[in-house]
């Protein structure tokens, strides 16, 4: 039975997963930044002095990192977690760090007594908080039931991809593939009606309504459009996190020695605009790798009269 909980990292994800954990078991949190934890604090988190107070006796233990690389050093680097996990405990990977070293890492913590619950995730701050993330699940069958009460209480939508760790990544993997995709031929498709005059709003109203929509095109293209404005559209997914993804993506084809030219062109314009220091920016800020400046006036063209029925 999962009751004990520790989230390691309370940025952004972090902190509305753990509240949102806490509505339902006993949370632990740990952050390097005072102000984070005093904040969990408000929010029904308990403050740990460090991330192995946080783990220790937890049966669930939930980490962020940006690699494999990264997951590996806080798990079994100096000071890493592993030995302060208890034993039978799940460590639940949210993060998407792709394929490579996650089967090794498994490996690894089994012999720590610990499994590992490849289960990246979807969505951004205020969906966490509202348990309405997309996850999608690799993990060994004993490891999934002891992480399914978890799971559950963040997802709106979960599925189980595969009995191993690694599975869950490959199929994020995959997902980022499309995502980035979609967001940078949202950006050109919004760049172009803007050059050919049209009034962006009412061209993203029509395109959403017809077959050339998307969930990215429905999602980004609004904050698309704010991208010119003096403070840009609020951040709910960086750039530069489609910089690593895309990476990701990358690699894993390069390594199935599978053509994958449409996600190396996107990766492109998201590399384009990190090197133009748009990196902190949301990703929908890659129009403006296409289109550095606005050309149409703020409210576009006066719309033609409609004709008569």
């Amino acid at each position: 039975m999962t009751s004990n909980v520790a989230v390691v990292g309370l940025g952004a994800m972090g902190l509305p997963m753990a509240a949102r954990l806490a509505e339902r078991f006993t949370v632990r949190g740990f952050d390097i930044a005072a102000d984070r934890l005093a904040l969990a604090a408000e929010r029904g988190v308990a403050p740990a002095a460090s991330a192995a107070e946080a783990v220790a006796g937890a049966d669930a233990v939930l980490v962020a990192v940006r690699t494999g690389e990264q997951l590996h050093g806080l798990l079994f680097g100096d000071g890493g977690l592993a030995p302060h996990l208890a034993p039978g405990a799940v460590v639940v990977l949210t993060s998407t760090v792709g394929t490579d070293r996650i089967g090794a890492i498994a490996a690894e913590l089994a012999e720590h007594g610990a499994r590992l619950v490849d289960a990246p995730l979807s969505g951004g701050p205020v969906r966490a908080g509202e348990g309405d993330l997309l996850i999608v699940v690799g993990a060994e069958p004993a490891a999934l039931a002891q992480a399914m009460p978890v799971l559950e209480q963040l997802a709106s939508t979960l599925s189980v991809v595969g009995d191993k760790p690694g599975d869950g990544q490959a199929l994020k993997t995959v997902n980022q593939l499309l995502c980035g995709v979609h967001i940078a031929a949202a950006a050109e498709a919004l760049a172009l009606a803007d050059a050919l005059g049209l009034n962006r709003e009412r061209t993203l109203e029509a395109l959403t309504a017809g077959a050339a929509n998307s969930f990215m095109l429905g999602n980004r293209g609004p904050r698309a459009l704010q991208a010119y404005d003096e403070d840009g559209a609020e951040v709910l997914s960086r750039l530069d996190i489609f910089v690593k993804d895309l990476g990701i993506v990358g690699a894993a084809a390069r390594g199935a020695h599978l053509a994958a030219p449409v996600a190396a062109a996107a990766e492109q314009l998201f590399l384009i605009g990190e090197a133009q220091g748009l990196g902190a920016l949301d990703d929908s800020a890659v129009i403006r790798v296409v289109a550095p400046e606005r050309r149409t006036p703020v409210d576009g063209p006066q719309a033609p009269p409609r004709s008569g029925a």
